[in-house]
């Protein structure tokens, strides 16, 4: 039983090899198709490719520049634009300098790489002028407040959530009528008072006039702005020194390795512990992971950046710059914020200057 494990393994192993060592010969098909125009062919065959070389991670990472720039190349003669806008900005993702000969290559390739390199430069380019967010922020006016003797029990639930202590929260849901709930909100917004000797309460109207604007700004469907994750940044924050949005690509999504799959992690799983034959499992495999089963449309998953320099900080946050991503994707959900530890940090210790004054 042994030997023939061990003859099992080394059959298994000269396999591999071969596979491995045809893929020169495979991408040289897949160039020499492309060059006579048979783009679908090429296709077929840098799919092929992609495949064999994924046996061999380390193959596959040397592959995927090449790969990426002929599945472009072809998509783009095929005038399948928006996929090779998606193809050629992850081929500039490794190759951010590389530039494409019109002389070599037709001129539809040509337009596609440049039209992916000035989607990439996009966010960057605004990010050299003053971010929308804070020059929109400063030209708002329309405070719309919430009401001044709101002592119910659900004022806790409402924007003021992102400045309560958990031990003030759990004081405020252990008061039972509105006189001393109200007297509780008063002591609330007196002791966070920057400058008692004045009448205003210029913190309590800062986090008023940031409520209004997220709620104008960042509504989702049924859900007040100010109540969403780019809520809470925004009013705990205040507007970011600059900010972006780029499309989501495979690999990007720290929920699913995948990026852009049509299907979850369990779904892949259960294609291929399910039932029946070896072919009936290849085929279930084969729809959860093959060609289709990704998505590579940016207008539907995307991440929107936004980035705080120093400046813009509260000096209890000890970073030089703190960047908070906000993920959509279809599946996953609507500006989701992503929770590293950086950020997590950052949004607490803002809490620090509204209960110290």
């Amino acid at each position: 039983m042994a030997r023939r494990l061990s003859l099992l393994a080394l059959v298994s192993a000269v396999m591999a090899f071969g596979a491995l060592a045809a893929l020169p010969d495979l991408f040289q098909k897949a160039k020499e198709q492309f060059r006579v125009g048979a783009y679908a062919r090429s296709l077929e065959t840098l799919d092929q490719l992609d495949a064999e070389s994924r046996r061999d991670p380390r193959e596959a990472e040397r592959m995927a520049p090449a790969l990426l720039f002929y599945r472009g190349a072809n998509l783009a003669m095929l005038k399948r634009d928006a996929e090779a806008r998606s193809a050629f900005e992850a081929y500039l993702a490794h190759q951010p300098n590389a530039r494409v000969d019109p002389a070599i290559y037709p001129k539809p390739v040509v337009e596609a790489i440049e039209g992916a390199r000035r989607s990439i430069a996009a966010p960057v380019a605004a990010a050299a002028e003053e971010g929308s967010l804070a020059s929109t922020y400063r030209s708002f006016s329309s405070v719309k407040r919430d009401p001044p003797n709101d002592a119910s029990e659900a004022w806790a639930e409402g924007p003021v959530r992102w400045l309560l202590t958990a031990s003030e929260r759990r004081d405020f849901t252990v008061l039972s009528d509105p006189l001393s709930r109200s007297e509780f909100i008063t002591a609330f917004w007196k002791s966070r008072d920057p400058r008692a000797e004045t009448p205003e309460n210029e913190l309590r109207e800062e986090f008023e006039r940031r409520v209004a604007f997220a709620d104008e700004r960042f509504t989702q469907n049924e859900v007040r702005g100010s109540l969403t994750d780019r809520g809470m940044v925004f009013v705990l924050l205040g507007p970011p020194t600059y900010s972006g949005r780029k499309p989501l690509k495979t690999g990007e999504d720290v929920s699913d390795a995948s990026g852009l799959s049509r299907y979850n992690p369990s779904e892949i799983r259960a294609a291929g512990q399910g039932g029946g034959s070896n072919t009936d499992k290849a085929a279930r495999v084969d729809k959860v992971t093959g060609p289709g089963a990704t998505i590579h449309q940016g207008a539907s998953n995307w991440v929107e950046i936004w980035h705080y320099q120093r400046a813009n900080l509260p000096k209890e946050i000890p970073y030089p710059e703190v960047s908070f991503e906000f993920v959509t994707k279809q599946g996953y959900g609507q500006n989701v914020l992503q929770r590293d530890t950086r950020v997590l940090t950052s949004l607490d210790r803002a809490r620090v200057p509204a209960r110290k004054g």
